[in-house]
């Protein structure tokens, strides 16, 4: 199906399928700017507005690769009573970067770090394909407006397959516990949907580098 054919398809008939099929369709498509500036969504993020039609004349991916550059999402369709898809701007990044959206669970870590004494811990600064600087750009950028001057960050993994980027308290402000998982989800929508975030103490741990 094309794109035109697959907004149509039933909200409830929409399976993983449907989801691949719409990424496929939607970066080979035209789309149709509803507004030229983003607009701030119902979340508090900014969007860029638009629609689907016969007549959409603006690559999607030509869209999509700006937005990428610039710290903003997409919403796909908003007029209707719900879109027929937002991406976040850690998924557009990513697709700009590799070419998805995101990886799948089975190709993705889960869950937190434990970790263990005399366990080895392999950990360093953020590689360019794991966090390219536009996007720690972008992420200070988010920071400097809560307030946040320095914020710190390490990469960490034990198995150098599955990896987890840490941010730390401290450079944070040691926030308060109930606020720990307000921040991971703010900070989360600037990252691909598969990564692995974490919110530590720098204490025992590798030395953190400045985001």
């Amino acid at each position: 199906m094309n794109l035109l054919e697959l907004v149509k398809v039933p909200d409830e008939q929409r399976d993983h399928k449907w989801e691949i099929d719409f990424f496929m369709a939607i970066t080979q498509s035209n789309l149709n700017l509803i507004h030229e500036a983003p607009q701030k969504g119902p979340d508090g993020w900014p969007y860029l507005l638009a629609e689907t039609s016969a007549e959409a004349t603006e690559p999607a991916n030509k869209i999509m690769q700006w937005l990428a550059m610039k710290g903003v999402g997409l919403a796909v369709n908003p007029r209707k009573d719900y879109p027929d898809y937002v991406f976040t701007y850690g998924m557009l990044w990513h697709f700009k970067e590799t070419g998805l959206f995101y990886r799948t669970a089975d190709e993705a870590p889960v869950g937190t770090m434990e970790l263990e004494r005399g366990q080895g811990l392999h950990a360093g600064p953020p590689a360019p394909h794991y966090l390219p600087q536009y996007v720690r750009n972008i992420l200070k950028q988010f920071f400097l407006d809560q307030n946040v001057m320095r914020p710190r960050i390490l990469v960490m993994s034990q198995d150098r397959k599955n990896y987890d980027l840490a941010f730390s308290l401290e450079s944070l402000g040691n926030p308060p516990t109930k606020e720990h998982q307000g921040i991971a989800e703010a900070i989360s929508w600037f990252l691909p949907p598969h990564y692995s975030l974490l919110l530590v103490s720098e204490i025992g741990l590798p030395e953190f580098s400045d985001l």
